[in-house]
């Protein structure tokens, strides 16, 4: 499309939802693919359920994300008097009407027309009133058309059509002055420009009066995308019992940004048996004629399997400023240590999340080490005293200090005594990291320097009964 003009549209009563942060992936690949222009408009009209910290969590997720705007935030709250001006246009030109049916009124009509087995929609009570009522609440409702039809041809979904006379005579200002969703919605995309709107499957049932509300106005209609839904492993709509469903939530469980993107993308999206892509290729690649009509099931493992991807591939310098605020929440300060990049090396293929890298990584950097006391009883035995002292004898000579130089005072002992790897290894890594279980013992040798290695092998030698 030419002057292509997109947007995401989220309500700020809450979290960035998954669902939404796909939704505001496809509307960005879309424009960055087409060199058009990404607008972000927050919806802020629910005043009772709107907050400045959704708000502020919605463009935080963003920003994690990488999902830059070029225009916006425009908040709906601060547009009330473009929203009353168009509300008196329609009023004005006999496409909308004042409504002063009560709520128990509208209820018996409903109950009504079910036990006659009609649509229980608006009869139209207040249609033809000739003049208003004084000093009567009232809503205001669009006057739809009855007959006929309205059509659309989604870009996903393909030709979709309503009867006219399926579709009642929408409210589009409550009794309190303030305007509806369906209205605003449809005022903000036409001031603004946005000719694609790319949004979630729930809201087809609101394209059909939303185009007769573009039509009343007198503006441009734009092309709609209607994105299937995400689910469950039990095939319902994804909600918090199906695990974490903010976006946020995952960056604190430990997954990288790359890795929720890939996943978001290919949730509804595919091209060819590709499963990895950067950013830079789904911007070349991405099409809204390959997502799926079908809905799309959240694969909490999938997503794992990429954050282990991306981690095990990622530069390990950019890994270590992401490590920092994890370790930091274990109390640990990553500043008083061996140098991060080095430790994500040692540690890269062990770790799917953060989280778990961060634990692993816990033991570089805390000042007194926390001992597994099956593994001292174990290992740090009597007979290992002389193999620990020669250890670190040989240690102490060396003038350069690398995985080679290490390795070469291990296989010396271990020749000297005719021993295998793990006779020593062990040890040393009970007496190192507190437990059984590490990156190489070299690596971690190299990694904690001399001097913390010296300390922590003199350390435990009382423990062997030195």
């Amino acid at each position: 499309m030419e002057n292509l003009r997109v947007r995401f549209a989220p309500s700020p009563t809450g979290y960035l939802h998954i669902g939404g942060a796909r939704t505001a992936l496809f509307n960005y690949l879309v424009a960055r693919k087409e060199k058009g222009t990404f607008v972000l408009r927050i919806e802020d009209t629910d005043v009772a359920r709107s907050t400045q910290e959704s708000v502020d969590a919605i463009l935080q997720a963003m920003e994690w994300l990488g999902l830059s705007y070029d225009e916006g935030p425009y908040y709906q709250s601060q547009r009330t008097e473009l929203y009353r001006e168009k509300i008196e246009q329609l009023l004005v030109s006999g496409r909308a009407y004042r409504c002063y049916c009560t709520a128990e009124e509208l209820e018996e009509k409903r109950q009504k027309a079910q036990a006659e087995g009609r649509k229980p929609k608006y009869d139209g009570t207040c249609r033809t009133l000739a003049a208003a009522v004084a000093d009567k609440p009232f809503v205001v409702r669009f006057l739809a058309p009855e007959e006929g039809e309205t059509t659309f041809v989604d870009r996903i979904k393909g030709p979709i059509t309503f009867r006219n006379e399926e579709l009642d005579d929408l409210i589009i200002q409550r009794s309190d002055g303030t305007p509806t969703y369906n209205f605003v919605v449809v005022v903000d995309d036409a001031t603004m420009g946005i000719n694609l709107v790319i949004r979630g499957d729930d809201h087809i049932n609101n394209t059909p009066r939303q185009i007769q509300l573009y039509q009343a106005l007198g503006c441009a209609i734009p092309q709609f995308a209607h994105v299937p839904m995400i689910l469950g492993a039990d095939k319902t709509r994804l909600s918090k019992r199906h695990g974490a469903t903010s976006v946020m939530a995952y960056k604190d469980l430990g997954y990288l940004p790359e890795a929720m993107v890939n996943y978001l993308v290919r949730l509804g999206w595919s091209h060819g048996d590709q499963e990895i892509f950067s950013m830079e290729e789904l911007i070349e690649k991405f099409s809204l004629e390959n997502v799926g009509k079908s809905a799309g099931v959240f694969n909490p493992g999938k997503l794992l399997w990429l954050n282990e991807h991306y981690i095990k591939t990622g530069d390990p310098v950019r890994l270590g400023q992401c490590l920092a605020e994890f370790l930091q929440q274990k109390g640990l300060d990553p500043m008083d240590g061996p140098p991060l990049p080095d430790v994500v090396r040692t540690l890269q293929d062990r770790a799917k999340t953060l989280v778990e890298m961060a634990e692993g990584a816990a033991f570089y950097y805390k000042k007194e080490l926390e001992f597994d006391g099956k593994a001292v009883a174990k290992f740090l035995t009597q007979d290992k005293i002389v193999l620990l002292k020669e250890l670190i004898s040989g240690l102490e000579e060396l003038d350069l200090w690398n995985v080679e130089t290490i390795g070469g005072v291990f296989n010396k002992i271990l020749a000297d005594h005719e021993l295998k790897l793990p006779a020593i290894a062990q040890p040393v890594r009970v007496a190192l990291t507190g437990g059984t279980t590490s990156p190489s013992i070299f690596d971690v040798i190299a990694v904690l320097g001399r001097e913390t290695t010296l300390k922590r092998l003199d350390d435990v030698l009382p423990l062997c009964g030195a």
